[in-house]
């Protein structure tokens, strides 16, 4: 890893441990399977920190594929509606039961699966080889460090860091360890993506210049000022879901799905949609080690002074890289993820499918699925588990989803510095890992 400076490391350091909590975002529904492929002795143990939406829809692929054994699961929550969709019932106790339900259908012996509320419980057990943390943004650094520090190899959701100094201390602890690290980056394990991401490599479009990325709008609305705070409800453990945020009080649309659009927690649907599409730019550019020489936000709107929902609705950024090229970011419906400009020509690609200038440069473009019919979320887990056996560096290692969660956070930095004025940028030294001669952006690293 690289030396930080001292001011760096001292901030860094003061990063306060607490306990637990949730997590979030797209549930899918799957056939179950006649019997286990291989004995349970033979199989990678798993547990799963967050039981949110996004954690019940990993853990439904970890069984529709048979992935992995699945021997606890880990939430603040004890059970409650009120995710992405209303009538999504999640937690703890929900993701048990689904678990032990599918392995009681199964013409095998089968292990009960454990339930905890503090995931250091979960860290103590000897018996895991490896955890998929699914939980808000502000907790992947604590629960990732502790978890390499405890002997376990890591799946992380995506954005990886909360903050570039969080990501840096998940770099340390990696680096320090012979830990498997996975990034949810799961557009590396697209079959369609990687095309594309391969056609700008090898040049078919001529030399690329211009990028253009896509973030989504916010797909929920919270309450605006003057906003009253709820009771807390039975069986949610409130203190340990805010862990190292600062104390606020509760409201339903702080946690849950919609903690994304609260700087305390996320930083919104740039670092949510925006680890997906830029990441796409740095590995067609092969700029997993690559970072921007400067940064520049061309429009930003946000909600009135006082809404609990506090991240931009709207933005536009661009961020220049070291051979000139131009990186625009953009909110809108995502139905482009990625669009890249050459001399020769262009290609794109997203939610509704890929396109390019000349028909000729989609000749041989696959499937969404894998040669195994496994989708990307599935494709990219199955990824992380083959590495963990073989002990090979996965798809998108913590070094890869680092630097694209750190574009993020220098759009979000600039965004909040600058929010109205175009002509206004930050330099970025990549190496030292800071803006240059800008103390006050720096302090917006931590």
């Amino acid at each position: 890893m690289r030396k930080l400076p001292p001011a760096i490391w001292s901030v860094m350091n003061r990063v306060n441990r607490r306990h637990f909590l949730v997590a979030s975002s797209a549930v899918a529904t799957m056939a179950t399977r006649s019997a286990w492929a291989n004995a349970a002795g033979d199989r990678v143990r798993v547990a799963f920190i967050g039981t949110g939406n996004q954690g019940m829809g990993l853990i439904k692929r970890v069984l529709q594929h048979d992935l992995a054994q699945i021997v606890a699961v880990c939430d603040v929550n004890e059970g409650s509606y009120g995710y992405k969709a209303e009538d999504h019932f999640y937690g703890r106790e929900p993701a048990k039961k689904f678990v032990d339900d599918y392995y009681a259908r199964q013409k095998t012996g089968y292990e009960k699966c454990s339930v905890y509320s503090d995931y250091l419980k979960v860290l103590e057990r000897k018996d895991i080889d490896a955890v998929f943390a699914i939980v808000p943004d502000h907790w992947h650094s604590d629960i990732s460090v502790d978890a390499i520090n405890a002997g376990k190899d890591v799946y992380c959701e995506k954005p990886l860091s909360f903050t570039v100094r969080d990501g840096q201390r998940m770099l340390d602890a990696v680096s320090s360890s012979d830990r498997v690290c996975q990034t949810g980056s799961h557009e590396r394990s697209n079959p369609i993506t990687r095309f594309v991401c391969d056609a700008v490599r090898e040049g078919k479009i001529g030399t690329v210049k211009k990028f253009i990325t896509k973030v989504g709008y916010n797909n929920k609305v919270g309450p605006g000022p003057g906003w009253q705070s709820m009771p807390v409800p039975t069986g949610f453990d409130y203190e340990q879901w805010l862990g190292p945020a600062p104390k606020q009080p509760y409201h339903q649309d702080r946690c849950l799905y919609r903690f994304r659009f609260n700087y305390d927690y996320s930083g919104g649907q740039i670092t949510n949609f925006g680890a997906h599409s830029n990441d796409m730019v740095h590995w067609a550019m092969n700029w997993d080690d690559v970072g921007p020489v400067s940064i520049r936000c061309l429009d930003a709107k946000f909600l009135p002074k006082g809404s609990l929902f506090n991240t931009a609705t709207e933005t536009v950024f661009e961020a220049t890289y070291p051979g000139g090229e131009v990186l625009r970011c953009e909110s809108g419906p995502e139905m482009v993820q990625a669009r890249f400009e050459g001399s020769n020509g262009w290609i794109q690609t997203g939610y509704k499918g890929t396109t390019a200038s000349d028909p000729s440069l989609l000749e041989g473009l696959p499937e969404k699925k894998d040669d195994m019919g496994r989708d990307p979320h599935s494709a990219h887990m199955a990824n992380f588990i083959d590495c963990v056996k073989s002990r090979q560096t996965p798809v998108a290692s913590f070094g890869v989803g680092h630097n694209s969660a750190t574009l993020c956070h220098l759009a979000n930095a600039v965004i909040r510095r600058f929010p109205k004025h175009g002509d206004e940028s930050l330099r970025w030294n990549h190496e030292q890992q800071e803006f240059i001669d800008n103390a006050k952006a720096n302090e917006m690293l931590g």
